[in-house]
């Protein structure tokens, strides 16, 4: 299968893969052949890239760090678990919370078991998934991005459940921002983001209060948006003023905002978001962090086509453990002439080759096809 933009979907292509809705039942299955009707469907739900499966692409698959029905069972259990608190104040929501701690430490044990008992790149799909309710999709995934981070560290299993912790409630002090803030389709005037900013305190006081949970997952909900060189917010702390856990949380909770699809804002692929990351390591960032994350997570997913600086052109065919910027590829093209046979090159062998371009919009000859 291979990844392709929406803009060049066509009547007839097949579906690589199942796309689900926001209550974790299919929405499209795999195997089903693309029509128009689907196309404009499609559109409506603001799906910018899918999978597909074609002659060039035959036996290249996709898998998750975490199963898809383990992902909608978790991602259901965050939604219920917040849901439960929307709306309360901070005293009778911290309550609540506390009764439901057993059930939140459980999710992050379930989640730390697929990420640490699996040697391979983490890979998270955000586009096989077409979640309407943004923030439990989001704590998801930066919990897992957190926990990779945190395993690429080095952290005990202690610790990466603690930072898995502050991970899953990392955002929750947004339930106390108003909804028409917190689902605002465009940009935020300047005193609706120094309301949204507010959610950063807010989960502060609500966490603080837990019994159940260390103190310590409350500073990760407050520091998560601090940034070393004292640009953040809500307190403009400084590099050593922030806790190492919140500055991991920070950074995954960064990769996943520019890599997941918003309303107001088309979503970069993996490679572009770390650049996004990479821009600001050293100033922003911790650069060890931010070296962590390229090293756990997956730069180029399986099926994306590549464009190299030798001329060729491939589809990615699987992950390099050596170097996660360097996958295998499938090599189809040559000097934009198609071969009769293709072939496996492991970029890693090719110090001189360069990845030149990432083309999710690259059609294949009819002949191919």
């Amino acid at each position: 299968m291979r990844l392709i933009s929406i803009d060049v979907l066509k009547e007839g292509m097949v579906l690589g893969r199942t796309i689900w809705n926001e209550a974790g039942h299919p929405l499209l299955k795999k195997d089903v052949v693309i029509n128009d009707r689907i196309i404009q469907r499609l559109q409506q739900l603001n799906t910018h890239y899918l999978y597909i499966d074609d002659e060039i692409s035959e036996g290249i698959e996709v898998e998750e760090t975490v199963p898809p029905a383990t992902r909608n069972k978790v991602i259901k259990t965050i939604k219920d678990s917040f849901q439960s608190i929307d709306g309360l104040n901070p005293v009778n929501a911290s309550y609540i919370l506390d009764q439901q701690s057993k059930t939140i430490v459980s999710i992050v044990d379930e989640l730390l078991s697929a990420v640490t008992g699996n040697n391979e790149i983490l890979t998270i799909l955000t586009d096989a998934y077409l979640f309407d309710e943004y923030l439990y999709q989001h704590s998801f995934q930066v919990t897992l991005y957190s926990i990779a981070i945190a395993k690429e560290l080095g952290y005990s299993a202690e610790d990466l459940r603690l930072i898995g912790i502050g991970a899953l409630l990392h955002d929750v002090g947004k339930l106390m921002v108003p909804k028409d803030i917190l689902t605002k389709p465009g940009r935020l005037t300047n005193d609706e983001f120094e309301t949204m900013k507010m959610h950063a305190r807010y989960g502060f006081d609500l966490l603080r209060n837990l019994h159940s949970i260390s103190l310590l997952v409350a500073h990760c909900a407050f520091q998560h948006h601090e940034r070393i060189d004292g640009s953040g917010y809500p307190r403009g702390l400084v590099d050593f003023e922030i806790h190492p856990f919140a500055k991991i949380i920070g950074v995954a909770d960064v990769f996943d905002a520019v890599t997941t699809n918003r309303v107001y804002r088309e979503k970069m692929l993996p490679s572009q978001g770390l650049a996004i990351v990479e821009a600001g390591s050293g100033t922003l960032y911790d650069a060890r962090i931010v070296k962590a994350l390229k090293r756990a997570v997956v730069h180029y997913p399986n099926g994306v086509i590549l464009k190299l600086s030798d001329g060729r052109r491939g589809i990615v065919s699987r992950q390099n453990t050596l170097d996660a910027a360097l996958p295998w590829i499938r090599i189809f093209e040559e000097q934009d002439q198609l071969l009769a046979a293709t072939y496996e090159m492991n970029l890693v062998d090719y110090p001189g080759v360069t990845i030149e371009n990432v083309e999710t919009d690259y059609v294949v000859p009819a002949k191919v096809e």
